[in-house]
């Protein structure tokens, strides 16, 4: 099974096609001044602006529409298990917050798959999925972490 191919069927090619989201801070700092919470717009010099599902779809080429997407890590020992279920290894976690991976230990991870079998395309590709939720859709200024709620939606993508 082709890395391509999985993406594909995952729906994160398109994603993966984007890039990384740094060194854009003047213009998020913009954004950020531009951003109405009462309104959930942003009100430019242009005129208001909002962004829509439609957008995501769009730039993303993300699905749009089905149930609703949520996760989350209860506790250490879940976050290990999810680890060794998706990662075959336990997790390498911000000391200042047990709740976050670091990405370059993902990238690792990745970076490391020989490709011969279906369970390193597996691994690769959900290795790639978490780095690109942690670095394009759910990133933080850093873009160096990943919230480890999105590690169950990794575990089965039927």
């Amino acid at each position: 099974m082709e890395v391509d191919q999985t993406l594909r069927t995952t729906g994160f090619y398109q994603l993966s096609r984007v890039g990384v989201i740094r060194g854009h801070s003047a213009m998020l700092a913009a954004l950020v001044e531009w951003w109405r919470l009462e309104t959930h717009t942003f009100v430019m010099p242009v005129g208001e602006v909002i962004v829509t599902l439609e957008n995501v779809l769009h730039i993303f080429g993300l699905p749009i529409d089905g149930e609703v997407v949520t996760g989350w890590t209860d506790s250490s020992h879940d976050l290990v298990n999810q680890s060794l279920a998706i990662f075959s290894i336990e997790p390498q976690v911000n000391s200042s917050s047990k709740s976050y991976i670091n990405l370059s230990w993902v990238c690792h991870i990745r970076d490391t798959q020989r490709l011969d079998t279906w369970e390193s395309v597996m691994r690769y590709v959900r290795c790639h999925i978490f780095y690109l939720l942690g670095t394009t859709i759910f990133a933080d200024k850093s873009t160096a972490y990943a919230d480890t709620q999105h590690l169950p939606l990794l575990q089965n993508f039927d």
